[in-house]
Parts: C-alpha cells; structure tokens; sequence
C-alpha cells in the first residue's frame, strides 16, 4: 500500500513505452503533425539576433493566439533578452528563468512530452540545437460558461454546476475544501485521446486502499479512447454485467466536496461535466443534497417517501397483473366489480395492457428527451392527454391499467438518480412478465433472485446493500432517519475512514 500521497501519484502513472521514438526536434513534430491543419510553427530570432534560432509551435484553436504573440514571441525576440547568451544552452536556461512572459514553463528532453503538451493547449519552443524543449501552458479560453445545474435542481445549495474543462472543475472543488490535505492526483487514459482524468480524495479521510485500488484500475484501463462517462465505468467497476449503478453521478460540486469529506473518493475526466463517486451503494443512490439543508424532520419524510415510492414503482403493476389475473380474491369485492366494469369491453388481456401501457409511457418519454424542447412539451401533452383519453374512451385500455402505470411513472420520476431509474423500469417490466406467467409465485421467485443479486455485487469492497448488511447496529434507522447535525459525529462505518469523527 502507498504510504503518502506522493507515493500514490508515482504508482499512478505507470510506465509506459514511448509513442514517438524520434529524437526531440521540430522537424520531427511537423512530422509527426503531418496533415494536421491546425498545427502552426513559426521561427524566430532570440533577441532578434542570428546566434540562436527558436522553433515556436502549437495547435490553433487549442491555444490562445494572444497569449502566445505577447507573452511567449514577444519578450523572446526582445534585443535586451540576449546579452550575454552565446549557446543554446544559456539560452534554455535564460527561458526557464522568466526570459517568457507565462506562469507555467516546463523543460522538456522527450518527443512523448512536448506532443502531449502541445495536445493539452501548450506551447512548445523547440531547441533544436540540443534536443531540448520548454512548454507554456496557454489554454484557450473559449470554454462553457460556469452554469446552474439541469439535471439535480438546487433550492438552498450552490447553483454552479461542472463545465467540460477539467481545471474549471477542480477549481470549484479547490473553493469549498480550501485544505492541502485535498489530494489532486492526474494522469492520461486512452492510447490515442490521451483524455486528462483526476482523482480527488481528502487524505486522511479517504480510506487508502480504496485510492490505491481505483489507481490500479485506472493503470489496468487500456482502451483507445476515453469520450463517454461508460467506457471509463464499465471498467472500473467490480461487476460491470449488472445493470444497477455502481458510481455515484454528479454534476454539482458542492455535492462532489460533500461527497469527498464523507470519505469518498472522487473522480473528474477532462471533457465530461460529471464528477464520479465510489464506493456506493443502493441507499446512497436514494439520498439527495437537498437533505442536508432541510430541517432533519422533513429529510426523514423525504427520506421514507422516496423508499415507498421505489417499491410502488417497481411493485405496483406486476401486483395488479397478479391479483387481476390469479388471485381475484384478494380483492375486496366493490374494488373488484369496479375493475370487472371497467374491462368488460376492453377486448385484452390485463397484462397486456399493463405492458402495453408501460412501452407506451417509455416511448413517450424517449420522444420528450431526443425533441427540441417545444416539440417535446408538446408529444409529452398530445399523449398523456389526447391520446390516453382516446384510448380509454374507445375501451382499448382501461382506466385502471392507466391509473396504475402512471402511478408507477410518477413514483419512478421521484427516485434522485436517472440511473436507479431506468433499472426500475427494467425490473418493472420483467416482474410484470413474471406475474402475468405464475402471479404471485413468479414475482416472488423474480424477487428472490433479485436479493440475491444484490447481495452478491461490491463497489471498492463497499457491500451494496449497506448499510442493511454492514453489521451495524440500527440498519433500518440509519437507512431512513437523519440525525440532527449536532448529533450526527461519526462518518458512514461502511466507507472505513481513518477519521471517524466528523465533528467533537
């Protein structure tokens, strides 16, 4: 195990063999740049004198022209910048010093480093002279906006949200844990998008050989390209087969630095404007930001309403199908003469309509989420209400296969993570299936294997049905009850953090 954070970050970024093999020069970059269009050089005299040629490159677009022309070919060209300078060698160390007007400046001896700089908005000035390098950073800086947050809805939080530039993001982290025990560790995933990815943990809080494991999947990671939050969880994750969620998503940071002084782990991907969570568990995809800034009363009731809501959403249609279909009399008999009136001219079965209605609520919501927003307003309207009315009215469906679909939709719309909701209505379906073939019998053999699955599935040693299996006492109170803030001193037993307390 790495004793420190240093040790971790040399684990973290393991040998690899070099791209480029090529002696560091700039005709070896414009070869290596050939056909690439935004790639610019430009030569240049040292204190506009003949002794010392510099190469300046970079890609347009990635950098920023005016950083480039004032603080990099300006004060090199200046004549008071080479007095005294007969080598390139003098020259390479008169750079290092501040003969450049930029913050950042790295020697660089190897092809691999000035490509991988020059990829991540830097700019080169080559010594061809004695293979030598010094790269600026001079990012562009046309990126999004800082933005409210679209997807997790702040009513007492922060209303910032991340944007797809990795130095943005962690900035927004550095600002609400202004601590060095704030752990930044970095390094490149994907053998051609060389995509920038950082793992973030408050050391000393964080359980180490949880850091150490992700380092080790991250360095196992060996893929062509990291684009798209799935590539980079599928193959961290312990089981990446299973359906449910196995990291938290976020894209609000205050969340994120929450999440990160509970004893989590962090981690942010140049590029994607979410931050990734670990370890998890089921009871964590259930809780939201807004708890902690309610009164701990109604975070409770929230708390227990989003778990009745999980079970109608997941339970509703397939009991209807089975009690209508097997076991009418579990039915009180008013309830069941109505339900007898209602599909008496409806000419299918109970559980075809139940599915039926399922895939017609799952298409209306792919249609709302792929439309412009009018246009999806709009469908969403026509066929809740247009169309669902047509069809009671014509007896294609009846009222109480609507009535039992939607609710099970709007419970479903309840759960905090779209994740957890789109394996519910998965499970929703498959356990409709079952009760139409064995009723009672096939939802709870479903049922059965479903526990069992979750039983069976970990996230960075982490049990996924903690904390109802974790060994704690008081499973059912800390799954549903928030404690007051003052009463609240210990962090969460399942994470194994070396500071337990959170507060004296």
């Amino acid at each position: 195990m790495y004793s420190n954070a240093s040790d971790l970050n040399r684990g973290f970024h393991k040998q690899k063999q070099p791209e480029y093999k090529c002696l560091l020069s700039s005709q070896g970059l414009d070869d290596i740049f050939q056909r690439c269009g935004d790639f610019e050089t430009r030569e240049i005299l040292f204190g506009l004198e003949e002794k010392i040629r510099l190469q300046v490159c970079w890609l347009d677009g990635v950098v920023s022209g005016t950083a480039v022309t004032e603080d990099i070919i300006r004060p090199l060209t200046q004549l008071s910048r080479s007095r005294n300078v007969t080598n390139e060698q003098q020259c390479l160390e008169l750079i290092l010093l501040g003969a450049a007007y930029n913050y950042s400046a790295k020697q660089r001896e190897t092809m691999d480093q000035v490509v991988d700089d020059l990829t991540h908005g830097h700019c080169a000035v080559i010594l061809d002279g004695i293979g030598q390098a010094v790269c600026f950073e001079v990012r562009s800086s046309n990126t999004r906006s800082i933005s409210e947050p679209t997807l997790e809805k702040s009513l007492k939080g922060a209303k910032d949200a991340f944007v797809e530039t990795l130095r943005i993001n962690t900035s927004l982290v550095r600002r609400r844990i202004c601590s060095p025990k704030l752990k930044l560790i970095e390094s490149s995933v994907g053998r051609k998008s060389h995509t920038r990815v950082a793992v973030m943990f408050v050391d000393g809080v964080a359980d180490p050989a949880t850091v150490e494991e992700l380092a080790r999947r991250l360095d196992g990671l060996d893929v062509d390209a990291l684009l798209a939050t799935g590539t980079l969880e599928e193959y961290i994750v312990d089981a990446p087969l299973s359906p449910l969620p196995q990291l938290l998503h976020t894209e609000r940071p205050d969340r994120f630095a929450m999440q990160l002084m509970a004893g989590r782990v962090g981690l942010l991907v140049d590029g994607l404007p979410i931050g990734l969570m670990l370890p998890a568990s089921l009871a964590d995809f259930m809780q939201v930001t807004g708890d902690s800034c309610n009164h701990y009363l109604v975070a409770t009731f929230l708390t227990i309403l989003r778990y009745v809501s999980f079970l109608l959403a997941i339970f509703l249609p397939a009991m209807y199908v089975a009690v209508a279909m097997y076991h009418q009399e579990m039915i009180p008999t008013r309830l069941l003469l109505s339900i007898i009136e209602a599909k008496r001219d409806v000419p299918f079965s109970t559980a075809l309509e139940i599915i039926g209605m399922i895939i017609a609520f799952e298409l209306l919501q792919e249609a709302g989420l792929r439309l412009p927003n009018p246009i999806g307003d709009t469908i969403s309207i026509i066929g809740a209400l247009i169309v669902g009315q047509s069809a009671v009215e014509a007896r294609v469906v009846s009222p109480i296969a609507i009535i039992v679909v939607a609710t099970s939709s709007i419970a479903c719309y309840t759960l905090p993570s779209q994740d957890l909701g789109a394996v519910v209505r998965l499970a929703r379906l498959a356990l409709v299936v079952a009760a139409a073939a064995a009723g009672l019998f096939g939802v709870g053999l479903l049922l059965c294997l479903f526990l069992l699955h979750l039983a069976s599935l970990d996230s960075f040693g982490v049990n996924y049905t903690a904390p109802m299996t974790d060994g704690q006492p008081f499973p059912l109170l800390r799954l549903l009850i928030r404690l007051p803030k003052p009463m609240n001193k210990y962090r969460d037993p399942k994470l194994n953090t070396p500071d337990k307390r959170r507060q004296k």
